[in-house]
């Protein structure tokens, strides 16, 4: 499949101190692949921090992708019965989303993508980004490691002394993270020094 013609889903969940560096990635995303969907939590969606405001957050990535932002789980729910997309990637994705999908809860827009997309049995790309993905987070990172169509963005300690049990992908990477799973392959090294 030619890279331009990849149709992209790009899901953003609520870790809100690393929606900057998405955008970025989402950014790369775009200029590197076909036509991409980006796709929200609620959480993300309705969220003003002092990281900035949810609005602008949707706004930016609707300039970037052309298309409105999927925010409901109605809306996330027909990407898979209709077969909408060749790769889903979460960007950030939390330890909160980490467990739903690890245990199969499907009760935000970004787990249903997730599922909708999962149930064709094609790629979904993960870039970690929580406070405690080698503390509780840890079994749930394990289990969707170990699960078949699921690729990691590679991941370290991103504050091994402030926040030991922190991890974060490398969002620059995202990019070579898709490419390497749509080719069904996990992109290497996968766990960053």
């Amino acid at each position: 499949m030619n890279l331009k013609e990849l149709r992209v889903g790009f899901a953003f969940c609520g870790s809100f101190c690393t929606m900057s560096q998405a955008l970025d990635a989402l950014e790369q995303t775009a200029a590197r692949f076909g036509p991409v969907t980006p796709i929200v939590s609620e959480t993300a969606a309705s969220t003003d921090t002092r990281f900035g405001a949810a609005h602008d957050f949707m706004r930016e990535m609707e300039r970037i992708c052309g298309r409105r932002v999927v925010s409901t789980v109605a809306g996330a729910e027909p990407i898979g019965p209709k077969g909408l997309l060749d790769v889903l990637v979460i960007c950030p994705c939390t330890g909160n989303t980490l467990a739903k999908l690890a245990h199969g809860v499907t009760d935000t827009s970004v787990t249903m993508a997730a599922k909708a997309h999962l149930r064709n049995g094609r790629p979904l790309v993960v870039a970690v980004s929580t406070n405690d993905g080698l503390g509780a987070s840890a079994p749930n990172l394990g289990t969707l490691l170990n699960r078949k169509h699921v690729f990691f963005v590679p991941f370290g300690q991103d504050d091994c002394v402030g926040k030991p049990a922190s991890l974060v992908a490398d969002f620059v990477r995202v990019p070579d993270a898709i490419q390497a799973a749509v080719g069904g392959e996990q992109l290497q090294p996968l766990l960053l020094a």
